[in-house]
């Protein structure tokens, strides 16, 4: 059964909703009653199909691997097409991790404006099929003072470190605002050239901090070298909307679709397919490692 939970800032009129038993996913940040978070198709279909809405997570890898095998030190892993979680994008890559619409998820802590939820990785045979690397996720999530901070730890429950390699995908909008009005910030980063795929070639340019109106443009980019405390920012009519890469994620996705006003800033642990290619941190037995970024909204 699904249970939504609902977290109120004690300073402000903005809201948040979750749902544990759906893979923790968010479903609603409102600013009273408007709605930040992109719907898309619903919630329905993230948990029929993995159609990804609101704030996801993508554990224990974010957005696609090149390939459905991959080599972690002396271990080779192949990811069955029709094991559970595991998803394919139009090109047959696997997509967006194993923890989509998850019912795994046990509560450890809520009140009116925190909540805290964990998986215990290593208890689930199904996923260590597919990532043989036994660990505990924590999600701590706060609403306080017009921002809703997420808390995510990674801790080995093994004798193996865990590749580090997750993130989370954020849609946001601004309801009443055309899209030819919406105006994004950037950071200073680097930005990775990808395949007909949307895989990493190894190829980068320097991307200066960059202000522009989002206007008909469309993006689909990855970056790397995000520094901490690194700030992406949209904007419009009366509100503003600025994602925190607090620490933890020096990788970003930015996605904004043609066909959908909603843009995405994406927080990751590491760049997408490292996984396969590398680059990625770890988090080794006995030293959890925890990433943080905050989504504030001012007007």
């Amino acid at each position: 059964m699904l249970t939504t939970v609902t977290l109120h800032d004690p300073a402000s009129q903005l809201t948040a909703q979750f749902v544990p038993t759906a893979g923790m996913i968010g479903i609603s940040l409102a600013d009273g009653a408007v709605e930040l978070l992109g719907q898309r198709r619903g919630l329905d279909a993230y948990l029929s199909a993995g159609k990804t809405m609101g704030i996801p997570i993508l554990h224990p890898w974010a957005n696609r691997l090149g390939e459905r095998t991959y080599r972690v030190g002396d271990e080779t892993v192949t990811l069955t097409p029709d094991a559970p979680g595991v998803r394919a994008d139009p090109n047959g890559l696997p997509i967006h991790g194993l923890l989509g619409a998850f019912s795994g998820w046990q509560v450890t802590g809520s009140d009116d404006n925190e909540l805290s939820a964990e998986v215990d990785f290593g208890a689930h045979p199904e996923l260590i099929a597919s990532f043989p690397f036994p660990h505990r996720l924590t999600l701590a999530v706060t609403l306080s003072e017009r921002s809703l901070r997420m808390s995510t730890t990674v801790t080995a429950t093994g004798d193996k470190a865990v590749p580090l390699c997750f993130g989370f995908h954020p849609y946001l909008q601004l309801p009443g605002v055309p899209r030819s009005h919406w105006h994004i910030e950037t950071p200073a980063m680097r930005h990775l050239a990808v395949d007909d795929r949307g895989i990493p070639t190894g190829a980068s340019t320097a991307w200066p901090q960059t202000s522009e109106v989002l206007g008909g443009n469309t993006f689909d980019d990855g970056f790397d070298e995000v520094a901490p405390g690194a700030v992406f920012t949209l904007s419009g009519g009366t509100r503003r909307i600025e994602v925190c890469f607090d620490q933890g994620y020096p990788a970003a996705q930015i996605f904004a679709p043609g066909a959908d006003d909603v843009v995405c800033f994406e927080p990751m642990a590491a760049p997408t397919d490292a996984l396969r290619q590398g680059g990625y941190r770890v988090a080794e037995p006995g030293t959890p490692v925890t990433a943080v970024f905050t989504i504030t909204v001012t007007s």
